[in-house]
């Protein structure tokens, strides 16, 4: 009887092997050619869906060039699909949208708010208390030389000028006189030192400025211009949404040599017809300011001199026009200023009144307080919050407190302006990916590994729904501003499976878990307790309980909150689900006329909103 013997496995890497890897046998990099992004507009019932208000339709898909790695990166020794690939920190397609010399009348996401959350004829609500200032989303639509001008109508004047003067009383390090930020000659923006075009370090590769670039920049301001500023890979894109003709070109774009943006902010202070302030956080823990109309950037943390793990996560420091918040891949939280020099960073040592050295507590430490009066170099402040890589945070809209997700699955609740741990929430299993805050700053929605969508009551601190329909983890949430008011909120989700999924909830319909005991299940403790998890008296409670578990607060006054069993936790169903990209999406962006998504092979897609509010559901929407 014949044995059949298999044939002895191929030996990598094999002649002419390619399988998408840039690099050939003997880890020769293989020339690859650098393309142009491109646009289309496909039509068609597949790029569309419908929702209750109407149908959403495709616009354009912009694809954005994905630079070939750089001749200097480590070449990938094994191309075996199997083997783990030395492949540099990538995180996909993350954009950033401005509007420069906006219309009057026409950007009114701050204006949705005032009447129906905010003022509701000079009651307070639910969750807030008479001992605290209530205050407010900014109400500010800035002018196109960077200044700011009142946005106010007649029934919210009052309540939005007293909130505007709570805003400025707390603002971040404001009680700090050292971090005063100097105005320079002639009320110029300042910009930042080096020529990038004409740089020589080694960090930039190449900058590709568009031909006609001045000539498109004099244009600029004739009417409502939408910016877009986008990372893929080690290149960062520069375009015009707005632009008549070829707005797949890129205004701007600028390669990198080893190091990938994996994250970047655009200043909404600051932002003018002839300024605007960018911060990039790369995978190597460096972060580049970045002025775009004058090619000019300086670079901090420089070779990780303050910290060397990846910037995951960036944003300015709402309210300030020099100091910026970045999350690190070791778990600190960091405020840098744009305008200080960095120096090697050793963790000061605060003493307070009459006691002993502050003690880590809760895994929330203060390396470096805000309120420190050494402040002539970076970093203005140093928290240590997680034990892993923060992925997100987010600020509250009343720019108080901060949300941030890690990939330990840790939710915590931080106030910025004391530097003070809150509460800490858990994922269901695994990390968390993103986070986002409500407009009117009462709930909290959290993505990440479980493949669910979290939503949380800041006032109540507690989970209310969970909201299940991704088949793979959520990487962006977000509420849509112009679909929200006082107790309707819409909100969308996209995640690695590609889909975009809308979801709408109201407080009635998250009042009651999903299953309730017939046991009356109140709070345990004696003594009232409010939604901060504290006493009256201001004293932290001894014991909470959500809907089921008892809540444990610490010696800090830090409220740990366990993970609520899914039985006892509403369950939210979303409203539209579909399949609108073949590659892992990235993030998710309402705009007042459209939609936008992006995902992980550099698709920039823009989805037009229904024309009318005439109600076409078809049969068989959710895909």
């Amino acid at each position: 009887m014949a044995m059949f013997v298999l044939p002895p496995p191929p030996r990598y890497p094999p002649t002419g092997f390619s399988l998408g890897s840039p690099y050939a046998m003997g880890g020769a990099p293989v020339p690859v050619i650098e393309t142009s992004n491109t646009i289309a507009h496909p039509t068609g019932p597949e790029h569309a869906f419908h929702t209750g208000e109407g149908q959403y339709t495709l616009r354009e898909d912009i694809h954005l060039a994905t630079p070939p790695p750089h001749p200097s990166e480590t070449p990938i020794v094994s191309p075996n699909p199997l083997a783990i690939q030395p492949a540099p920190l990538s995180a996909g397609t993350k954009f950033s949208t401005i509007v420069i010399k906006t219309v009057p009348g026409r950007d009114r996401t701050s204006q949705l708010y005032r009447n129906s959350v905010l003022a509701q004829n000079g009651e307070l609500l639910e969750g807030e208390h008479a001992s605290e200032p209530r205050t407010s989303i900014s109400t500010e639509e800035e002018s196109t030389d960077g200044g700011s001008k009142s946005g106010t109508d007649t029934a919210g004047a009052s309540t939005v000028a007293t909130s505007m003067i709570h805003l400025t009383a707390d603002k971040f390090g404001g009680e700090n006189a050292s971090l005063a930020h100097a105005p320079s000659k002639d009320n110029k923006r300042k910009k930042p030192k080096n020529n990038i075009q004409k740089s020589n370090s080694s960090f930039v590769s190449r900058v590709i400025m568009h031909e006609a670039l001045t000539k498109k920049l004099q244009e600029t301001g004739a009417s409502e211009d939408l910016f877009v500023f986008a990372n893929i890979n080690r290149a960062y894109h520069w375009l015009n949404l707005s632009a008549k003709q070829n707005k797949q070109e890129s205004l701007s774009k600028v390669l990198f040599t080893k190091s990938h943006p994996l994250c970047h902010d655009v200043n909404h202070l600051t932002k003018g017809a002839t300024h605007i302030d960018i911060v990039m956080g790369f995978s190597t823990g460096d972060i580049v300011w970045f002025e775009p109309m004058s090619n000019k950037y300086s670079r901090l943390n420089k070779n990780g001199a303050i910290n060397n793990s990846a910037v995951l996560d960036i944003q300015w420091i709402p309210g300030s026009e020099n100091l910026f918040l970045a999350g690190h891949a070791d778990g600190s939280l960091i405020v840098y200023d744009k305008e200080k020099e960095d120096a090697p960073f050793v963790a000061e040592e605060f003493l307070e009144e009459g006691e002993a050295a502050r003690k880590p507590i809760s895994g929330f430490v203060t390396a470096k307080s805000v309120n420190s009066k050494i402040q002539k170099f970076n970093p203005v402040a140093y928290w240590r919050v997680a034990q892993q890589a923060i992925n997100a945070f987010a600020f509250s809209p009343d720019h108080k407190h901060l949300a941030v997700v890690s990939e330990d699955g840790r939710l915590c609740i931080i106030n910025i302006l004391k530097e003070q741990l809150l509460d800490v929430f858990n994922s269901y299993y695994g990390g968390l990916l993103c986070v986002c805050w409500s407009p009117d700053g009462r709930y909290i929605l959290t993505g990440g590994q479980d493949d669910l969508i979290s939503i949380w009551s800041f006032a109540d601190r507690r989970i209310v729904a969970r909201c299940s329909g991704h088949h793979s983890w959520v990487t962006s949430v977000s509420f849509d501003p112009w679909r929200c008011d006082a107790r309707t909120y819409r909100f969308g989700s996209v995640g690695e499976d590609g889909r975009l999924l809308l979801w709408d909830f109201s407080v009635g319909m998250l009042s009651r878990p999903k299953a309730t005991s017939k046991q009356s299940r109140g709070s345990i403790s004696s003594v009232p307790v409010n939604g901060t998890g504290r006493r009256p008296d201001g004293h932290p409670a001894g014991r909470l309980r959500s809907e089921s578990v008892v809540s444990k607060v610490d010696d800090d006054g830090v409220v740990h909150h366990p993970v609520e069993p899914r039985a006892r936790t509403s369950n939210l169903p979303a409203i539209m689900s579909k399949v609108v990209d073949v590659d892992p999406l990235c993030q998710l962006e309402f705009r007042e006329d459209c939609i936008i998504t992006t995902c992980r092979e550099g698709h920039i897609k823009t989805w037009d909103r229904p024309k009318s509010n005439l109600s076409v559901v078809p049969e068989g929407q959710m895909a």
